[in-house]
């Protein structure tokens, strides 16, 4: 297979994925329970304190299913739905927001999410994946062992639990960050560039530790597996330096397994971003997707949802198109 073939490939996955990815999204929102035109025509009445009549709720639903692309049959409805996101990137107006468009509400979200799942995961598996170099070619020594025993207690930790104890010994005892944080609604600038990062501290340093494990006992495997292979026997007996064997032949061969499980990481980094955002008010779109599940909002969920996707399948895309310059058994086919 020659490198222009791997490229159209994985790019031909890519799409796949978005289009599944879109549909699934469509109709995961009809399975909830709640309706979102009969809680909004609830709210118009409670506010008014009396019923609309028949023929004004029959008018208002119909204005609101026409509003919200709810018109129509099933099929209808997905077709409509694909061509305003494929075409034309519309979501509509959001349920709890309106008339505020969700896309917007969307934008302004994403970078909040995006920077801090995304650069926590990747400073997450380089400080993990170096540590378990270190732990697998030192592997005799009492340091390394030190090293693994902190892999081993951190992998088996659930977040949630993690975040709490992080939470209470950094913000509660040890006061160091601020219990409860608050971001500037104007979001990120070069006058509040230290606020933010500040705040952002304490889940980054949970997300950061929660990835640690995993990353420090897998590295530390393969490290040890590499080090016991022939070319770097054969490496030691020329007199090359540890240093230059543990760098330029464990490393390079060991990391290759460990780029695609950092792809693997960048394709789940939205299912901590509910929990995390929850856990420290974080403004990202694990929030959006809380709000939009507790109303109804349609329109928000399959907003948030989908970005979601187009984000993390991108992110795989860009990992799997880079590969080759860490695989030259690909580049050279």
């Amino acid at each position: 297979m020659s490198i222009f073939q791997y490229f159209a490939k994985r790019i031909g996955l890519y799409l796949v994925v978005l289009f599944i990815g879109l549909t699934i999204t469509f109709f995961l929102p009809r399975l909830m329970p709640t309706n979102p035109i009969d809680g909004y025509i609830s709210q118009i009445e409670s506010r008014a304190g009396q019923s609309l009549r028949p023929e004004a709720i029959a008018a208002l639903r119909s204005n609101l299913e026409e509003l919200y692309g709810l018109k129509g049959d099933i099929f209808t409805q997905y077709v409509n739905y694909l061509n305003r996101v494929i075409l034309h990137f519309d979501f509509g107006p959001s349920f709890t927001n309106y008339p505020e468009p969700v896309s917007d509400m969307i934008f302004r979200a994403l970078p909040w999410t995006l920077g801090l799942l995304l650069v926590s995961t990747i400073v997450s598996w380089i400080i993990g994946n170096l540590i378990g170099l270190v732990a697998g070619y030192f592997h005799n020594k009492r340091s390394a062992t030190v090293l693994e025993v902190v892999g081993i207690l951190l992998y088996p930790i659930p977040y949630y639990i993690l975040a709490l104890t992080v939470i209470l010994v950094l913000a509660y005892f040890l006061p160091v960050f601020p219990l409860s944080p608050t971001f500037p609604a104007e979001g990120l600038t070069f006058g509040n560039a230290g606020t933010i990062l500040f705040n952002s501290a304490l889940p980054a340093i949970t997300l950061v530790l929660a990835g640690f494990g995993w990353n420090i006992l897998s590295m530390k495997s393969l490290a040890y597996t590499t080090k016991e292979e022939p070319y770097v026997t054969y490496a030691r007996l020329k007199g090359t330096s540890n240093w230059k064997r543990m760098t330029r032949y464990v490393f390079r061969n060991a990391m290759l397994p460990q780029v695609t499980a950092l792809a693997l990481s960048l394709g789940t980094i939205f299912n901590g971003a509910l929990l995390t955002e929850m856990l420290f008010s974080y403004p990202g779109v694990g929030l959006l997707m809380r709000t939009a599940a507790s109303s109804g909002d349609y329109n928000l969920l399959y907003g948030s949802i989908t970005m979601s996707i187009i984000a993390v399948a991108t992110a795989g895309l860009i990992i799997d198109l880079i590969y080759p310059l860490f695989d030259p058994r690909i580049r050279n086919r």
